[in-house]
C-alpha cells in the first residue's frame, strides 16, 4: 500500500514512525515533514519515506500530487487542512482519506460550534458564552468573578486560550482577542468559560461515525514554564498512562463524554471518521469537557504511538471503512514520557537554524525516539526550524524510570537557547 501523510511537526513524525513499521506499507510520502521523517525507512522493503515539499494545507498541490502518484491512503495530521475541507476534496476524486470531513472538523475549527453542541446534547461542560461585542464579553466575565477561560473561537496553533484569575485579567483577555486581533481572524469571537478547578487530563478515542474506541490516559503541560506558570503553548510534553483514573473510571468517564456525542452526532446529521481528542477536566463534580480536538494531539500522539501495539495502518483504514467494532485495541503497559525541547522565545517569535547537536547519541539508546517537529536539513546539518524542535521520547515500565530516561537522553542534545520544562510527568509521579 502507498500512504500520502500529511504535516511537518512532531504528531506527524510519530505517525510517520508508526505506520513505516506497518506490513502493509511499501511506500511512504509525507508533506512536507521535516528532517527527521526523512530519516525513517519502511518495515516492508527498507526503502525511506520520502518528503515532498508541499504544504500540508496546499489542498490543490497536494491533489495534484495524488493524482499523479495514486496514495492508497491519505492521513490527516494538522488540524488546518481539516478545517479546510483537504477531507471533502480528495473524497471527491475518489481518494481514500483519514480524517474527519470539513462539518466534522468544526468540532476543533470553531470553539463556539463545540460548546452549543455540548449544550444541545447534554454533555457535561463548563458555563460558558460565546461574544462578539467586547461589553456583553466584559460582562460575562464579571458574572465569573474574572475566574475565566477566554478563549479564541477559531484554530490558533493550541495558543488561543487565555486563563484569568481576576477581571482585570479576563477584560484584558477579551480585549486582546475581540479588539486587539491578536489571534487574527481565530478572534472573531470569543468563547467565555467558567475556570474550572481540578485535574486535566486528554482522552483520544479513534471514531468511524458509529463507534469510538477509547485510548488509555495522558496528560499534557500546556504551560511554557515548570509549575504550570507562563503563557499557553502548543504543548511542553506529556506522559502516558496519567493515573488519575483506574481502568473503569476510564470507561465510565468515556461513556458520559462519548455515548451522547455519538448520539448527537447521529441526531446532527455528523458523520465523524478520524480522531477525537476532548480535553477533560476532573472536578468534583465530575468530568467536563474543555473543548474538543479533531486530530491526533501533540504531543500525546508521541507517547500513544509507541505504545499502540496494533497495526497503526489497520485501524486508520478501519476508521475509514466503519470497521472498529471489529477490532480491539492493545497497548503496551509501559509508560512512555515525551518532554519538549523548543526554541527561545517559544511560543513567542523565534530564531532559526541553530544547529542542533547529540541526535546520534540518542538514536544509540534503548527505548528512546527523539520526534523532530521544528527541524530542517541544511548545510549537512540538522537546525531548528520553528517552536517545538523536538520531542524527546522515552518508555520504561515505571513512569518514573520512563521519566528518567528521557531526561538523561535530553542531556545529550543541545541547540543554542533551548528551553524544556523540567517537570513533565511530575503530577503523576506525586
Amino acid at each position: 500500500m502507498k500512504l500520502l501523510v500529511l504535516g511537518s511537526g512532531g504528531r506527524e513524525h510519530a505517525l510517520v514512525w508508526k505506520l513505516a513499521h506497518s506490513r502493509h506499507v511499501s511506500r511512504l510520502w509525507v508533506a512536507p515533514g521535516n528532517a527527521g521523517t526523512a530519516l525513517e525507512h519502511l518495515r516492508v522493503s527498507g526503502g525511506p519515506v520520502e518528503n515532498v515539499p508541499i504544504a500540508a494545507d496546499n489542498i490543490e498541490a497536494l491533489l495534484e500530487f495524488a493524482r499523479t502518484h495514486h496514495p492508497d491512503l491519505t492521513v490527516v495530521g494538522p488540524d488546518n487542512p481539516l478545517a479546510l475541507g483537504v477531507v471533502d476534496r480528495f473524497q471527491e476524486e475518489g481518494f481514500t482519506i483519514w480524517g474527519p470531513n470539513q462539518r466534522a472538523a468544526q468540532f476543533e475549527a470553531s470553539k463556539a460550534f463545540s460548546q452549543e453542541f455540548m449544550e444541545r446534547h447534554g454533555i457535561p461542560t463548563a458555563l460558558s458564552g460565546v461574544f462578539t461585542e467586547p461589553i456583553a464579553a466584559k460582562e460575562f466575565c464579571a458574572r465569573l468573578n474574572g475566574r475565566c477561560a477566554v478563549k479564541a473561537d477559531g484554530l490558533a496553533l493550541g495558543k488561543g486560550v487565555l486563563l484569568t484569575s481576576t477581571l482585570a485579567e479576563a477584560e484584558r483577555a477579551v480585549d486582546e482577542i475581540l479588539v486587539d486581533k491578536s489571534f487574527g481572524a481565530a478572534g472573531s469571537q470569543v468563547v467565555i468559560q467558567e475556570l474550572l478547578e481540578g485535574m486535566e487530563i486528554s482522552l483520544h478515542a479513534l471514531c468511524d461515525g458509529r463507534t469510538a474506541k477509547l485510548f488509555p490516559t495522558a496528560q499534557d503541560h500546556k504551560r511554557a514554564l515548570d509549575g504550570d506558570l507562563g503563557l499557553n503553548t502548543g504543548g511542553m510534553g506529556t506522559y502516558s498512562p496519567a493515573p488519575f483514573l483506574t481502568d473503569a473510571e476510564l470507561e465510565r468517564v468515556g461513556q458520559q463524554i462519548l455515548q451522547p456525542w455519538l448520539a448527537g452526532c447521529a441526531v446532527d446529521g455528523i458523520d465523524f471518521r478520524g480522531l477525537l481528542y476532548p480535553g477533560v477536566m476532573l472536578t468534583a463534580s465530575g468530568p467536563k469537557v474543555l473543548e474538543f480536538n479533531a486530530r491526533f494531539g501533540d504531543p500525546e500522539t508521541q507517547v500513544y504511538l509507541p505504545r499502540l501495539e496494533n497495526d497503526l495502518f489497520e485501524l486508520l483504514m478501519a476508521s475509514v471503512g466503519g470497521t472498529l467494532d471489529r477490532i480491539d485495541l492493545k497497548w503496551s503497559p509501559d509508560a512512555c514520557v515525551c518532554v519538549v525541547a523548543a526554541s527561545a522565545g517559544y511560543p513567542g517569535p523565534v530564531t532559526r537554524d541553530k544547529i542542533i547537536t547529540g541526535l546520534d547519541e540518542v538514536a544509540a539508546l534503548p527505548g528512546v525516539k527523539v520526534f523532530h517537529a521544528g527541524t530542517a536539513h541544511r548545510g549537512g546539518h540538522c537546525v531548528t526550524s520553528g517552536g517545538r524542535v523536538l520531542g524527546v521520547t522515552a518508555w520504561a515500565p515505571t513512569l518514573a524510570s520512563a521519566r528518567d530516561r528521557a531526561y538523561a537522553a535530553l542531556d545529550h542534545i543541545h541547540f543554542e537557547g533551548m528551553q524544556f520544562r523540567r517537570d513533565i510527568a511530575a503530577k503523576g509521579l506525586r
